[in-house]
């Protein structure tokens, strides 16, 4: 008896130890996310059943807000503690001053004797000659350029399973008798800015998830009726938000493609979360450590005509949070709170669960008491908000929200203000501002935001600079926004100094003699591209210099398709064929991967609803020297292509199949199986012409009869014969 009390007696001093311990935090942090794009948030498509989980056993909060929507001002303002207004100067509030980042809430801990480690995007202006590294035990900056990262092995890894990598070994390293607190902070679902191809360009995912949701068609942004873009005042309407919402949503195909992208950057988190936990739990460490998950600021995901954050509406300033405490009372597990939280309350949360007292500087609230029991009587009922980053591109507001109203202005753009109700107008579609039955609220409001301005360090100095217009709200050519034709119309593609603005294996494509040149052995067993990253294309004008070795062979891939299921640099689509020593194929117009010859060179084809090319005329063939420079050019308005080498007409195609062809994609030249070859392209330069172009429909088309069907590619049957229209 003895004996049994004794160990009793063990179990439970032990088990208080375990309970008195401090806890381990772990804090997963995305980019441009909102709620609607997680599983326990009520999105019913998109499958993230690692963050379900944390959720199920956590607090889920429905009102998390940052204070200002733009990445490095919500992340310096979780590193400070304070609002950007207040870290920053009323003449450069981006940067922070010195004394407000001399401490972060990871020296705070590290004084309480945890561990802290910080792996992934870091993107904070700190102060000139400011060491990140001497605030964590180990630190490791992961960027997004490029999303694929080469490992030791040569094989790629996407940075969200790289930055887990790195928090595993970090558990695995982590000494027995230390707290540790663990940032992994990712650069999804931020998009690639710099590649605008679809998809695996603009948000690229972990391959694990390759192939999610391209089995569904996923439901076009609820808010996306034209009249709610156009009742935007012109300030908003000619934002960054519109410029890139042509980058990413502005056509069915070029949503569906993104989309499906971004929640498989949405899923690939989940996955990577989930196996970190899975280590977590194998080490022996789950029971006693937090994890947090969040986002740096909402997306508005074609929502109201716009793209990006960077605005006073829900979707921008909305975002997840999650908190699951294995310490906290079974009866507090799986609940949601309605309280307003703040990404400003996470580092006085983070110090409040090390035992440390929270900072008088800090102007967030700790979350312990909601996630542990009920928010306080006396919590919040009202959150500041503003936006302040990158003034001449992006308007700039300042207000207050609370349950029922939203008040802000825009400062730079005549103090235009906005009120909203919240409770009867949960879309903010209404402006009450001249509403005279809200005018005693919008009065109250403005005072309580002058109030909070002068709490928070004082009104931001006037703007310097002119405010400059991104884009006009309904551009012709969208393809043509963010770029600068020149007087000719022409855009250049090509510096001919090195591969900006370009993708592919560098293995076959470099720059040479001041050309795009792309080079293979003789070995190649699949088609290598290189891509143009600038846009997709819609209507165009493409002009470019070519030169390929003889036996060589290449192609103008255009309006194509990005193929990561065949490799990260494959494309498929249309294609003017460069082939040195065949003049039937030099010129032709080919679809790679998909409906092959559509007409050879020299006949003028239509093809039809069904999709069979006919041959209704033809045009003399001439023979092009190879190793030598010609021009070829690809006209393409509508479903209507032509192409020339040096003005001479070699393809004019009329393309009357639906569900063939192909009205935008994305600009690649290849280097071709075959013979080693090399292939030239330099002064490449496109016009890019209106996105309104009418198509050529099949009444407007007389295919005669008699006429011969395209002979189509590879060995055919000996007694095959062409099909003939009309029989």
């Amino acid at each position: 008896m003895k004996t049994f009390v004794s160990t009793v007696l063990l179990l439970l001093c032990a088990g208080t130890a375990v309970a008195d311990a401090p806890p381990n935090i772990v804090f997963f942090f995305t980019d441009d996310q909102t709620t609607s794009t997680l599983g326990c948030y009520g999105n019913e498509v998109v499958q993230t059943p690692n963050i379900d989980a944390l959720a199920a056993r956590g607090t889920r909060f429905e009102n998390m807000f940052v204070s200002h929507s733009i990445c490095w001002v919500s992340r310096t303002t979780i590193l400070s503690g304070l609002t950007g207004r207040s870290y920053g100067s009323p003449d450069n509030p981006e940067l922070a001053r010195a004394e407000a980042v001399n401490t972060l809430y990871s020296d705070i801990l590290r004084e309480r004797g945890y561990r802290t480690g910080y792996f992934g995007k870091w993107h904070a202006k700190m102060p000139k000659g400011y060491k990140r590294e001497d605030h964590f035990d180990e630190f490791e900056a992961i960027g997004r350029n490029p999303f694929y990262k080469k490992q030791p092995d040569g094989s790629l890894r996407h940075e969200t399973e790289v930055i887990v990598d790195r928090g595993i070994d970090f558990i695995k390293s982590q000494p027995k008798d230390k707290p540790f607190a663990l940032n992994m902070w990712f650069n999804a679902c931020h998009a690639e800015d710099g590649d605008r191809r679809p998809g695996i360009g603009h948000f690229a995912w972990p391959r694990a998830v390759d192939g999610m949701y391209d089995d569904i068609d996923i439901a076009p942004p609820r808010l996306n009726a034209p009249e709610i873009f156009e009742a935007l005042p012109d300030f908003l309407k000619t934002t960054i938000n519109r410029e890139r919402f042509f980058w990413r949503w502005n056509t069915d195909k070029k949503y569906q493609t993104n989309i499906r992208a971004y929640y498989r950057m949405v899923s690939g988190i989940d996955n990577a979360i989930g196996r970190f936990i899975k280590e977590l739990e194998n080490a022996g460490l789950a029971d006693n450590t937090i994890i947090v998950y969040s986002a740096d600021n909402g997306y508005h995901m074609g929502n109201r005509g716009l793209a990006g954050k960077w605005s006073h509406y829900e979707e921008s300033l909305r975002v997840p949070l999650i908190i699951a405490d294995p310490r906290v009372a079974q009866d507090q597990r799986g609940k949601v709170t309605d309280a307003i939280a703040l990404n400003l309350d996470l580092p006085a949360t983070f110090v409040d669960w090390s035992g440390g007292d929270v900072p008088a500087r800090y102007q967030g609230h700790s979350l312990r008491p909601i996630v542990s029991g009920a928010k306080p009587d006396d919590w919040r009922t009202e959150s500041f908000h503003e936006h302040f980053a990158v003034r001449t591109r992006i308007p700039a507001f300042e207000g207050i929200r609370n349950e029922r109203y939203k008040y802000v202005r825009y400062f730079d753009h005549g103090n235009h203000e906005f009120l909203h109700d919240l409770k009867n107008d949960p879309d903010e579609l209404v402006n009450l501002t001249a509403d005279p039955a809200h005018a005693e609220t919008l009065a109250a409001m403005r005072v309580r935001t002058d109030r909070r301005v002068e709490e928070l360090g004082g009104p931001i100095a006037p703007l310097k600079a002119p405010f400059t217009a991104s884009t006009v709200p309904h551009p012709e050519a969208s393809a043509a926004v963010t770029v600068r034709p020149g007087n000719d119309g022409f855009v250049n593609l090509f510096n001919g100094k090195n591969l900006s603005g370009w993708t592919g294996d560098s293995k076959y494509w470099s720059v040479r003699d001041g050309a795009l040149t792309g080079v293979t052995d003789g070995s190649l067993k699949m088609n290598r591209f290189i891509t143009w990253k600038g846009s997709t294309i819609r209507n165009f004008d493409l002009r470019v210099n070519v030169k390929v070795s003889p036996g060589g062979n290449s192609g103008l891939q255009y309006r194509g398709t990005s193929r990561p299921d065949l490799g990260l640099d494959v494309v498929t689509g249309y294609q003017c064929d460069v082939v040195a020593d065949n003049p039937n194929y030099n010129g032709m117009l080919y679809e790679e991967k998909g409906r092959r010859i559509l007409s050879h060179t020299g006949e003028k084809v239509v093809i039809d609803p069904q999709g069979q090319p006919w041959i209704v005329g033809k045009m003399p063939v001439k023979e092009f020297a190879a190793d030598q420079w010609h021009e070829y050019r690809v006209l393409v308005r509508g479903n209507h292509h032509q192409h020339w080498i040096d003005g001479h007409m070699t393809a004019d195609l009329i393309d009357l199949d639906e569900n063939g062809r192909s009205l935008e994609g994305v600009l690649a030249v290849q280097v071709h199986v075959g013979p080693a070859m090399t292939i030239q392209y330099k002064d490449f330069k496109i016009k890019h012409l209106p996105d309104d172009l009418p198509l050529i429909n099949p009444s407007d088309v007389e295919i005669p009869t008699g006429a011969i069907g395209v002979r189509p590619q590879g060995r055919l049957p000996k007694d095959w014969k062409p099909p003939v229209y009309g029989k």
